[in-house]
């Protein structure tokens, strides 16, 4: 006889583990117990020593689906007697070691028993198990127990009493199980002043509404999203007004990919993801005859078409059971919240934050206690690229490469994310989005408290962009009392990201990529089209984009034309009156602008490449005005696709100047726009088709970053390149680089799972700081460790 005491570690609670290992002792005729814990799952087995061997040898072998297990840890101990296997009372106390599984979409057993008339969750809306439903957005404590979740307000009735005891089923010690006798209630609610609408049914009610055009809040796991029917154009327009979303593209709910196949290209690895358990958003090519109709409404001038299936009971039910009545197949489902503002959780808060924007509400009275927006995919050359991680994989915790300290990175202004690290494991936060909304500090903040308690992590050490005004950055350093806050160079940050999702441990140097719209610069100047040869020690800024002004600031990027104009007066190129940008340039404001630029008022230097896409949109009359962020680009890159695959014609590929320093001199070497820009404006006056200049310019920036990383490797004898930051969400520029890069012989890193934008920016900014934990100390200025050697500019 042997009893052993197992420890497991990982996701492994809300998961079904504990019945699974019940099912596993009681089916190898072992006696003992086991119970949820802060640091895991806890077991001891006591039996034939075969018996408890075999227990240990295939437990994270043959885990429950949801579960991701980390580690098991087995000991001996003595033999206690006694017969029968339990599963005991969740113990507390002590710091939280285990982790939480993410919000998974509804199973297909639980599918068939919502569609089942004889099943007694039949059409119930809070339908779930032990392997799909809410994990996440209702934890409020550890260890994972019903006390602990928003359900515990909801008293389970003798069935599901019974089902949660029963070994043998699939709801054994499921914590969310409810059933329409005692789990949550769904209303629908509507009119000025609101009331509960009359229907028997909310969701036939709301069904109708959406059928006659109607705005619907619909409250889902991580918030509420703001519904409408995809086929109707003027209830698009509607919401798109109400909402002050501008042409930004929405998301589409789609009860079955065959709904979309007619809009959209759905290849095996697209499919994968839409069916699989995350559900994100996944952005799909447009078919080229899918041009006006719902496509355009939903997604004006853009190459994508953002689309998810169902995830939670209510969204199958909101598009329809197989014998319902006719209904919208295609709904609109965009965060609940105006523009800039974060996602609406609160029941009351909706009411009033989304008044002007709903007509009626589906509610409930299930709490989200984290906020949580749906996760945004594409593919990539076949493999996933993650633009937003959120649903569907917050909170799970992304491996490192070296170990680290107790590290809170901040991200971030714009799709601001924070990141919690310790040890081998950092926990990359849920998408928070932009800072400058107050609503939105305080969902950070709220955010951070959270994921410290159910990580255990507490940090003694802050990282934060050097940009002195960011919002993320300030409030590092209000928070951080006595603890060091160490500054991290934007571009330097993305490039450590990309290194550390790659496994690499920074023993050495990278060639970095990074193109973006904006990062603040070691010289005071906005870059933005870097090359920096990084470790995540420091960096050597290799290569930039010549310097240009950027006129007005922040109006420069809601005004490519702007962009486009300061471009030209840069490269010693007259405003000619037939220039679609000079064209787009309101009369007044053409004089005031040159003022401007002359006398150099208000114009910070930019070395940002995505200004310089915005630039060439407009001047090929592509996109003059920004109603949302990389819109310009965005549209550019939608004509180049158009002529992807032909030959570049008489014309060719634009060609970059290279401006390169004496060896001995200590500067980078400089990529000069101007002959871009000069080609494009004699292609423009020729009469060539926007969509052939801006393939044209798509094929030089890839020429551009391939000539750049051989220099790099020529001098320096590195052969690894990292493609990060924002630009990099353009697949088209991506595939390309890559390609090329392959194609001689470098090694190319590129995002997977955790975004290029500054959506993972903290990821890096976490690893930076680690490796200057033990020599970080105080800025005089800013309150900020310095990074040492941080900067070096050489070529």
């Amino acid at each position: 006889m042997q009893r052993r005491r197992v420890t497991v570690r990982g996701v492994v609670q809300g998961v079904g583990f504990r019945p699974y290992v019940y099912t596993r002792a009681v089916g190898l005729g072992l006696a003992g117990h086991v119970t949820n814990t802060p640091e895991g799952v806890v077991a001891e087995v006591e039996g034939a020593s075969a018996a408890v061997l075999r227990f240990c040898e295939r437990l994270a072998a043959d885990a429950p689906p949801l579960a991701v297990v980390d580690a098991v840890d087995h000991c001996e101990v003595p033999v206690a007697g006694g017969a029968g296997f339990t599963i005991v009372a969740s113990r507390t106390g002590g710091p939280a070691r285990t982790l939480v599984s993410p919000d998974m979409a509804t199973c297909a057993d639980c599918l068939a028993e919502l569609a089942d008339p004889a099943d007694r969750r039949h059409r119930h809306p809070f339908i779930t198990c032990t392997h799909c439903g809410p994990r996440f957005t209702i934890v409020t404590g550890l260890p994972y127990d019903r006390a602990h979740t928003t359900m515990a307000g909801f008293p389970m009735c003798p069935d599901c009493a019974r089902e949660y005891t029963d070994p043998a089923d699939r709801r054994f010690h499921a914590q969310p199980v409810a059933c329409p006798a005692c789990g949550p209630r769904l209303r629908l609610l509507t009119g000025r002043p609101v009331r509960e609408a009359p229907d028997a049914d909310p969701v036939a009610g709301a069904r109708r509404l959406l059928a006659a055009g109607a705005i619907l809040a619909v409250k889902g796991l991580g918030g509420y999203h703001l519904a409408c029917d995809a086929a109707r154009p003027e209830a698009v327009a509607e919401l798109r007004r109400r909402k002050g979303r501008g042409d930004k593209p929405f998301a589409l709910m789609a009860r079955d990919p065959a709904d979309v196949e007619h809009l959209v290209h759905l290849g095996t690895e697209e499919r994968g993801l839409l069916t699989g358990g995350v559900r994100p958003i996944v952005l799909l090519r447009r078919r080229a005859g899918a041009a006006g109709g719902t496509a355009e409404a939903v997604a004006p001038r853009c190459p994508d078409l953002g689309v998810m299936l169902p995830y939670t009971p209510l969204h199958h039910l909101l598009l329809g059971l197989p014998g319902d009545p006719p209904g919208p197949r295609l709904l609109v489902m965009t965060s609940g919240n105006l523009a800039g503002e974060p996602i609406v959780t609160d029941d009351d808060e909706a009411l009033e934050r989304l008044g002007r924007l709903a007509d009626a509400w589906l509610t409930h009275d299930r709490p989200i206690h984290v906020p949580c927006d749906d996760s945004v995919v594409r593919v990539c050359d076949g493999e996933q690229l993650t633009l937003r991680r959120s649903r569907g994989y917050a909170p799970l915790p992304l491996a490192l490469p070296v170990a680290v300290p107790a590290i809170l990175a901040t991200g971030g202004d714009l799709k601001n994310t924070f990141c919690l690290g310790e040890g081998r494991r950092a926990w990359l936060s849920a998408h928070i989005g932009d800072m400058d909304d107050l609503a939105t500090q305080y969902a950070f903040e709220r955010a951070e408290l959270q994921l410290e308690s159910l990580t255990g992590v507490t940090p003694a050490l802050l990282a934060a962009d050097r940009h002195p005004a960011y919002r993320s950055g300030r409030w590092a350093r209000r928070a951080a009392g006595a603890r060091p806050v160490v500054g991290v160079q934007h571009h330097h940050a993305h490039i450590a990201s990309a290194m550390a999702e790659h496994g690499l441990d920074g023993g050495r140097r990278v060639i970095g990529v990074a193109f973006d719209g904006t990062g603040y610069g070691e010289d005071g100047a906005v870059w933005g089209g870097e090359v920096l040869l990084a470790d995540y020690a420091g960096f050597t800024r290799f290569a930039h984009l010549g310097y240009v002004p950027l006129p007005g600031g922040d109006a420069a990027v809601r005004f490519p034309y702007r962009m486009a104009l300061s471009h030209l007066r840069a490269a010693g190129i007259d405003w000619l009156p037939e220039l679609p940008c000079v064209a787009a340039c309101p009369p007044d404001e053409l004089p005031l602008l040159a003022t401007l630029l002359e006398r150099n008022l208000t114009c910070v230097p930019t070395s940002s490449m995505g200004r310089l896409f915005d630039a060439v949109s407009s001047l090929a009359g592509i996109c003059h005005t920004a109603g949302y962020e990389a819109q310009a680009a965005v549209e550019l890159e939608n004509a180049a696709l158009s002529e992807a695959g032909t030959a570049p014609g008489p014309g060719g590929n634009y060609a970059f100047g290279l401006r390169f320093p004496p060896v001995d001199a200590g500067l980078p070497v400089t990529a000069d726009p101007s002959p871009v820009l000069a080609a494009v404006v004699a292609d423009v006056r020729a009469g060539v088709r926007p969509a052939v200049i801006a393939a044209r310019f798509h094929a030089g920036v890839a020429d551009l970053v391939t000539a750049l990383c051989e220099s790099a490797r020529e001098r320096h004898g590195l052969d690894t390149v990292a493609l990060t930051g924002g630009v990099f969400a353009n697949t088209l520029l991506s595939g390309a680089c890559a390609r090329m890069l392959r194609g001689r012989r470098f090694t190319v890193l590129r995002h997977h799972l955790v975004p290029p934008n500054d959506g993972g920016l903290s990821l890096g900014q976490l690893m930076v700081a680690a490796a200057h934990a033990p020599v970080a100390r105080t800025h005089p200025q800013q309150g900020e460790a310095h990074v040492p050697g941080g900067t070096r500019q050489s070529a």
